[in-house]
């Protein structure tokens, strides 16, 4: 049973998250909280799996909610957005969020999100992780020098693995590029986030295009 707790200001809004992960049998919601600082205090005190967090958000915005809960490794954190260059999400990219998702996202994409997030693969909603790339891909590379030593620690397979996470791929279509058991490739990717020591998925996509692995 995955534990999701929903961290969304508008109560209709919330109320209807609610409703569509209380309908899947193995998501169960642990707690509901109208603003950031209750989000982090409920994180704290009832250990979700999963924290599905609007980011513009009263008394604590999403953003800042987000940084605690992944600093305090309280839960991983699911990031709702209306991505229009919104800079909240880049906001949540540095705070260490796992994912992101659209919020007019259909039911089943909401429910796949969360089922994503909690295998450990973190990286959901492909269109808007791969704009986020791009967009930081866009600022000035740091490519040499300093920048390219942090994948010094990587073996070569690892190295393949970040390139991969880079393109946006998931563990499966790693797993089908490089020839590799999926369960090899969840290995190695948990490696690389602790070598880099980054806190998603997410990061070490932006890492990979910054470096141009």
């Amino acid at each position: 049973m995955i534990r999701v707790l929903v961290a969304e200001d508008q109560s209709a809004v919330r109320a209807g998250l609610v409703l569509i992960l209380g309908s899947a049998p193995d998501i169960e919601v642990a707690g509901e909280a109208e603003d950031g600082e209750r989000a982090v205090e409920l994180a704290r005190s009832l250990g979700p799996d999963l924290v599905l967090m609007d980011v513009q958000m009263p008394r604590l915005d999403g953003v800042s909610a987000t940084r605690r809960i992944v600093a305090e490794r309280l839960a991983d954190v699911l990031v709702l957005t209306t991505f229009d260059l919104d800079e909240y999400v880049f906001g949540a990219l540095r705070a260490g969020a796992a994912g992101f998702l659209l919020k007019n996202a259909e039911a089943r994409e909401l429910l796949e999100a969360v089922r994503t997030v909690a295998r450990g693969e973190g990286i959901v909603a492909p269109a808007v992780t791969r704009r986020l790339i791009a967009a930081f891909a866009a600022a000035p590379a740091r490519g040499t020098g300093a920048g390219r030593a942090v994948l010094e620690g990587l073996t070569r397979r690892e190295r393949e693995v970040l390139r991969c996470i880079g393109e946006g791929l998931s563990n499966a279509e790693i797993a089908a590029r490089l020839d590799m058991a999926e369960g090899t490739v969840k290995t190695h990717v948990s490696r690389l986030l602790a070598k880099l020591e980054l806190r998603s998925r997410v990061q070490a996509a932006v890492l990979a295009r910054e470096l141009g692995v």
